[in-house]
């Protein structure tokens, strides 16, 4: 990557225990402390919270969807609004994943050949086509710091040869993304990095060859790992996971893209990822569930709540935790207030946000593995007695 992109992006390490480490991301909008959660905005907003709020609850970092952007308001608009910054009024960091996951997940695909997809608008059913250049310039005008390659995703269950195929696929868009990136690195300020998606399934043979074929198309800021969470079972991710930190520099964050359940987040550290995003905590915050760290998972609008007058989680410090009680809560939930799923939303992304900057002293001071481990068999047990 060019020396625009070198001098503007960085990343150290402070402090390591066994693979799970402790760095901070440097970027053009600030630094990220890792091991971090970046709460999703999918439309340039994260669902039910201002950007004050995030602040508040210690979020430094967001993410932002560029196939959703790309179809409204336009990428375009974007640009003349002043790029995502100044358009969602977000200061901090922002990472734009490159919208492969939703066109093959949400749009009535028509057809994925090697030029890229072209899919219709699952809005609308307008026609459109994404080639690997298109999808980096759109990034280009949203203006996220950090930006992803264009990748086939193939489903958790595809067959070796399904995966290989899409292997192939991915790494010839990822040396044509690595060009246009190139070519347009001028017209960009502030500067942008790309990250390469990783895939190959739970094929072991893939995994390796993926990642030392994108190690060898561009010395790369970071790196995203995808193709997982998406239907395997959870002992081949954490086995691909372990495979990936001997396959990764350790000098580059590694990015485990739609990971964000709190087991699965200590998990994954363990295994050498730094950040991570996912959609659950404000989904489940919509269907009335938070995380706590006593009780596990739970429903807030269970019977037993009524009368409750305690916080949510009583080791927690979000606004939530701090102002509100289980029974204002739950009466909230069953009279189909908003506020109750704004307060929840506050509070499950606190839940993450907070737990990997404990995760990330706890590496620090090299007390890591017996937290952790301390950590899931009191969480996992609370869910296994529901």
């Amino acid at each position: 990557m060019s020396g625009d992109v070198a001098s503007a992006f960085s990343f150290t390490v402070d402090g390591r225990v066994e693979h799970a480490r402790a760095g901070v991301l440097s970027t053009p909008h600030g630094n990220v402390e890792t091991p971090a959660f970046m709460p999703v905005g999918t439309l340039a907003n994260v669902k039910m919270l201002t950007p004050e709020e995030l602040r508040d609850l210690g979020a430094s970092m967001v993410l932002a969807n560029t196939y959703h952007l790309y179809l409204r308001p336009g990428a375009e608009v974007v640009r003349e609004l002043g790029g995502l910054h100044a358009f969602m009024r977000w200061p901090g960091p922002i990472l734009t994943d490159s919208g492969g996951f939703q066109v093959f997940s949400l749009s009535r695909i028509n057809r994925i050949h090697d030029d890229g997809v072209v899919f219709r608008s699952h809005i609308d059913g307008s026609r459109h086509h994404f080639t690997p250049e298109s999808v980096i310039d759109v990034q280009r005008a949203l203006g996220a710091d950090i930006i992803m390659a264009f990748d086939e995703c193939p489903p958790g269950d595809a067959d070796h040869p399904s995966v290989a195929r899409a292997n192939r696929r991915t790494l010839a868009w990822l040396e044509r993304c690595a060009r246009r990136f190139r070519a347009t690195a001028r017209e960009q300020v502030p500067a942008q990095a790309l990250f390469p998606v990783l895939q190959g399934g739970v094929f072991e043979d893939l995994r390796r060859a993926c990642a030392a074929d994108a190690r060898g198309i561009a010395d790369w800021h970071g790196f995203g790992i995808g193709g997982l969470s998406v239907g395997e079972n959870k002992e081949d991710m954490w086995r691909i996971l372990e495979l990936l930190d001997g396959e990764l520099p350790g000098s580059r964050p590694r990015y485990l893209m739609g990971v964000g359940y709190p087991d699965d987040l200590l998990e994954a550290i363990a295994r050498g990822c730094d950040l991570f995003d996912c959609v659950a905590p404000t989904r489940n915050a919509r269907h009335g569930t938070a995380w706590t760290s006593g009780e596990g998972q739970v429903n807030v609008k269970g019977a037993r709540f009524r009368t409750d007058p305690d916080p949510l989680d009583p080791g927690c410090t979000c606004y939530t935790c701090r102002r509100f009680d289980r029974a204002y809560l739950r009466h909230l939930l069953v009279a189909g207030e908003g506020l109750a799923q704004r307060l929840l939303s506050i509070h499950n992304l606190s839940f993450l946000v907070q737990l990997a900057c404990e995760a990330r002293r706890r590496i620090i001071d090299g007390s890591f593995p017996m937290w952790r481990a301390e950590w899931l068999l009191r969480y996992r047990s609370a869910r296994a007695k529901k």
